[in-house]
């Protein structure tokens, strides 16, 4: 017979057996947030629509923290979902949800009460909150002149909070939060006098004032600070590790200067005189001769804006000028290149943007093919103004120096070389105004980020959820007084 204790000591067995399995299972530990990444293949960001961040044009997703974060999920070999907050509340609520985005890169900054609704990464770029009135009003010189003027600073933000401390010295402060509005949304209603005062951080001030020519800076309110990403609160450290070791890696191989050089390194070239100017041939001129560049630059296999703001550069959208040099046209042709890009009258405009296309595209198709996108294209800009030559002799001078002949970064602090004696006289082609083609490529560039963000369309579909964009109008109307410089 089965013995009592025989069936006693199977029975313990089994317990312990059972009790080690139950044990085991307890001991796994769920993924981390980089390994759940990892596994899905997707890394989930969240951010805000506007110029300064992501927004979409006819070419795809772009924007400063779109550049950014796309880089750190190809680095972590994993798509990237973007979707855009209704308001920074709403950001911070979406993060970390089930399901939902795992990172912020939205232009934040970490204040002691953000810190209690996310943790936030190393900085990466510096900014000054500035106090923003309009031209012709009264300038406020003080935070005490906030006193009885009509505020509104975009709800749940560190502006609101800096007011927020103001008022506690100067109950006569009162302000407006709003989660309607964009940074965009606040300096258009400063610019038409819906409201007399906003505060917005420094970079975006500069990517969108051109839109708005009555905006002036009337002073910094407080240091300079750094905006970070953030992440969801909590002790799973291994994404924010992570992101932490990516944003110094591309601090000191270069990246990130070339992004803030992409976007921020040339928002100042047009000055106030530029920035109205713009304004008003923007929708006086542009509209006789986009159809123009549209058909040559889908021949040359170039973006239309691009060439539009060639064009601009060039004539200010005039295609019967005529320079002391002998240049011509609406894109400022010489004979030679006229003839050599089968232009036979340099004054019809649609020969010259053809003409004008074409040589931009021979220009590309001559550099090095080291050089790559969007380099690329800035060094065809600066062989376009300068000669190929001499953009070869800058080339050799950054190399010489250390720098990166293939970076346009790198080439264009060269380039000013070419005009003195001690550079140029080294170089096989000698004298050239090199200061030039940096102002020229400067100012195309700041064209054509214009170009792009006012003829985006409307998106489509659900790639971007809940998401609005802010397409800024230009004021026609002349400021009543002369500005400031910023």
């Amino acid at each position: 017979m089965f013995s009592q204790t025989a069936f006693r000591q199977r029975c313990a067995k089994w317990l312990i057996a059972t009790g080690l399995f139950l044990m085991l299972g307890a001991c796994v530990e769920k993924p981390s947030t980089l390994e759940r990444v990892k596994e899905d293949g997707v890394l989930r960001v969240i951010t805000r629509n506007s110029p300064a961040t992501y927004f979409q044009d006819r070419n795809g997703e772009t924007g400063f923290e779109y550049e950014l974060v796309k880089r750190f999920a190809d680095d972590l070999g994993v798509k990237l979902e973007i979707e855009t907050a209704d308001n920074l509340d709403d950001l911070f609520s979406q993060l970390g949800k089930p399901n939902g985005p795992v990172l912020a890169a939205a232009g934040l900054v970490g204040s002691d009460e953000r810190k209690q609704q996310a943790r936030f990464s190393h900085p990466y770029l510096e900014v000054t909150p500035q106090v923003i009135y309009r031209n012709g009003q009264p300038r406020p010189t003080t935070p005490a002149d906030l006193a009885g003027k009509r505020i509104t600073v975009l709800k749940g933000s560190t502006h609101a909070e800096q007011l927020a401390e103001l008022k506690k010295q100067n109950p006569a402060i009162e302000y407006e939060e709003s989660d309607a509005v964009e940074v965009v949304d606040l300096l258009r209603m400063v610019d038409e006098g819906q409201i007399d005062l906003t505060l917005v951080d420094s970079n975006e001030v500069a990517m969108n004032q051109v839109y708005f020519p009555n905006v002036r800076v009337a002073f910094d309110l407080g240091d300079a600070r750094n905006q970070r990403w953030a992440v969801a609160p909590g002790e799973d450290n291994s994404l924010l590790n992570e992101i932490n070791a990516y944003l110094d890696k591309v601090q000191k191989n270069g990246t990130l200067q070339r992004l803030k050089d992409r976007y921020y390194g040339h928002v100042d070239v047009l000055g106030y005189v530029g920035a109205y100017t713009f304004a008003q041939h923007l929708q006086q001129r542009l509209p006789k001769y986009e159809k123009h560049f549209q058909a040559a630059a889908k021949e040359e296999k170039v973006d239309w804006r691009l060439l539009a703001a060639i064009g601009y550069q060039e004539s200010l959208w005039q295609p019967d000028v005529t320079s002391k040099t002998g240049v011509r046209g609406l894109m400022m042709l010489t004979q030679n290149t006229a003839q050599a890009m089968g232009v036979s009258n340099r004054l019809d405009a649609r020969q010259s943007i053809s003409g004008g296309a074409k040589y931009l595209a021979y220009m590309k198709d001559q550099l090095d093919e080291k050089i790559e996108e969007p380099d690329r294209t800035w060094f065809a800009l600066a062989a376009y103004n300068v000669g190929s030559g001499h953009l070869d002799d800058a080339r050799k001078l950054a190399e010489n120096e250390g720098l990166n002949p293939n970076k346009w970064l790198d080439v264009k602090k060269m380039l000013p070389r070419l005009s003195q004696k001690q550079w140029y006289r080294k170089t096989r082609y000698g004298y050239a105004r090199g200061g030039e083609p940096v102002h020229f490529v400067a100012n195309i560039r700041r064209y054509y980020d214009i170009l792009t963000w006012v003829t985006q369309p409307q998106l489509e579909g659900s790639q971007v959820a809940e998401g609005v964009l802010h397409i800024p109008g230009v004021d026609k109307t002349k400021p009543t007084e002369q500005p400031s410089q910023l």
